[in-house]
């Protein structure tokens, strides 16, 4: 489990990947051109292993440097255009078809699921495979994927077993964002279960953490380092999906939207959308 610590603060985040866009835009002169070298910027930065980038002192400097080299290797391209360029090709499919068949199950599954976890359960469950299978499929590697089944199933068991009643799950939301707001740890933590897990979704277009964080204590820091106070953010409650969810808006626009799976008075899981591309609908002018 990656430490605690590497969680950042979200105005740092969304400042980061605006820094690389703004970089990227100046010298290609295309927004459409500075979202694809950002998020390539950002894809090389996934692509190191956990030492790697644990080496990398200053993460925002490397990835300027990233989309530097980008940029300048594109420009070097004679007659590229990057606003004209067709849309990127998609890796091969399996020429067996499974993918377009784990695609249709996994949208029959609770959206409270990470991928990975929704892949495993259904592979598991459904297809019976190996683990091998579930790694290809999400692209994760195979120890990355042996135990999210197991824990997809103990988190629908929970929830079966223990249904909150819709009431009681807005009062606890809102318990939630009051002690995020506050900034008490103590609080926030008597809110989870000892054994609460939190899942940060950047979709590899953020630099948020890339593995569950896990147990009552480290959730609650992880959240307030997150939702750490700043001018420019506000924290508030939203339906969203039959929930109460908690909304983060930094300036005029969505930051992060924060679901909670809740069993009796308890908050067991954690779902925190970072995603640019998740958050789109969000963020789109109100008629």
């Amino acid at each position: 489990m990656e430490p605690v610590v590497d969680t950042l603060p979200i105005t740092e985040l969304l400042d980061e990947r605006r820094h690389l866009l703004g970089v990227a835009h100046w010298m290609l002169g295309s927004r459409l051109a500075a979202e694809r070298v950002t998020d390539e910027a950002y894809r090389r930065w996934y692509g190191l292993s956990d030492h790697q980038r644990g080496r990398i002192t200053t993460p925002r400097a490397w990835l300027t440097q990233v989309v530097g080299d980008i940029c300048l290797m594109r420009l070097a391209l004679p007659g590229r255009r990057e606003d004209a360029q067709g849309p990127v090709p998609r890796r091969e499919q399996h020429g067996s078809g499974l993918e377009g068949e784990v695609s249709a199950v996994l949208l029959r599954t609770p959206d409270t699921l990470s991928p990975v976890e929704r892949a495993a359960f259904v592979v598991d469950d459904v297809f019976v495979m190996a683990p091998g299978t579930v790694a290809g499929i999400v692209e994760r590697p195979e120890a990355e994927c042996a135990e999210p089944a197991d824990r997809a199933r103990r988190s629908m068991r929970a929830r079966r077993a223990r249904p909150t009643p819709p009431r009681r799950q807005d009062e606890i939301a809102h318990a939630v964002r009051h002690a995020c707001a506050d900034g008490d740890a103590d609080r926030l933590a008597s809110l989870l279960t000892p054994d609460a897990t939190a899942f940060f979704d950047g979709g590899g277009k953020v630099r948020a953490l890339t593995r569950p964080v896990t147990g009552s204590g480290h959730v609650a820091r992880s959240l307030l380092t997150l939702l750490a106070r700043h001018p420019r953010t506000t924290l508030h409650t939203h339906p969203a999906n039959g929930r109460t969810a908690l909304v983060v808006r930094y300036d005029d626009q969505v930051a992060a939207v924060i679901t909670l799976d809740i069993t009796g008075s308890r908050v067991v899981q954690v779902w925190v959308v970072l995603n640019p591309d998740k958050l789109r609908s969000w963020n789109r002018p109100r008629p």
